[in-house]
């Protein structure tokens, strides 16, 4: 049976307002997207790119880039923002690490992105699985590097560690949204411990670079997503990513503005002058989008830094 958060199933009188010219995306497929539809579909995996209906996903996979989604299609927990169906979760498919090291080959990936939804139901919060995926990725593409996008694991202790000892190239935890909002926006999570868990990864391995998102256009004001700059660089945190939400359906979240391509422009000078090695801030900014060509950034501003 399928369970809901009550804001999320009530909430039906939030009209999905029309967006602006500089966010509208056209529909385009290409031989690429389907080669790459097909090799997801042929090994029965989940991208964040369709159930979280991504924006960009046209252009991502036309380019044989995708964000593999594991540990199912369904979240324990039912963020007003977020378009992933919620519910009691199936066991764990053992044979996963496999099929995305062999999707990431078949896809010829240089850098691969591994988000999962949030399983609150496993006693480790699915950080094995994390694990296993990373080591099953290196094992069949030694020259791929790896982005993990994890969940909180709130009340897990310091399951984070199984992760990082596997070495991922960048570890990734979204904050989302500003703390005020976190009750309305993210009532299963709390900001604290997002934030924690990015210090405490950064503190027990500094060679991995840390990683988190905002959306905007949920009420915030631009004092309250400064502050979050600054905790994320009290924590250490390499790589900011902004992006504009925007309303999966009636039911979720309503948009309160929409953030223009110049106040993208100005948080991103804001950001990179509070000392992050790299700011992605557009109305299409997501995780994972451009996520190959920003570490390759990445690692050459870390050895200019060095140097």
């Amino acid at each position: 049976m399928t369970v809901r958060h009550p804001e999320k199933v009530n909430n039906i009188d939030n009209p999905i307002q029309k967006k602006p010219a500089w966010i509208r995306v056209k529909a385009s497929y290409s031989q690429e997207f389907t080669v790459t539809k097909n090799i997801l579909k042929k090994n029965n995996l989940f991208t964040v790119c369709e159930e979280a209906s991504c924006p960009n996903i046209n252009e991502c996979w036309s380019k044989k880039h995708a964000t593999f989604m594991i540990m199912g299609d369904t979240c324990t927990r039912a963020c007003a923002f977020c378009n992933v169906k919620t519910g009691i979760p199936q066991a764990l498919d053992l044979l996963e690490p496999k099929k995305v090291a062999q999707s990431v080959k078949d896809l010829n990936l240089l850098h691969v992105v591994i988000t999962s939804v949030d399983r609150d139901d496993l006693e480790d919060g699915g950080a094995k699985h994390f694990a296993n995926v990373i080591s099953e990725i290196k094992q069949y593409n030694n020259k791929t590097t790896i982005e993990v996008l994890t969940p909180d694991f709130l009340r897990k202790g310091d399951v984070y560690k199984i992760v990082a000892d596997a070495k991922p190239d960048v570890f990734n935890h979204n904050l989302e949204t500003i703390p005020r909002l976190y009750l309305k926006v993210r009532p299963g999570s709390r900001y604290f411990q997002s934030l924690d868990l990015l210090k405490k990864v950064k503190d027990y391995d500094s060679t991995i670079f840390t990683k988190s998102g905002l959306m905007v256009g949920l009420g915030e004001t631009k004092e309250e997503i400064m502050q979050v700059m600054d905790d994320l660089r009290v924590a250490g945190v390499d790589f900011l990513t902004i992006g504009q939400y925007l309303q999966p359906s009636t039911k979720h979240y309503p948009i309160k503005n929409f953030i223009t391509p110049e106040e993208f422009e100005s948080y991103k000078l804001i950001a990179e002058g509070k000392g992050f090695l790299l700011v992605s801030s557009s109305p299409l900014t997501r995780s994972s989008y451009h996520a190959s060509e920003d570490f390759d950034v990445l690692k050459k501003k870390r050895i200019n830094k060095l140097i």
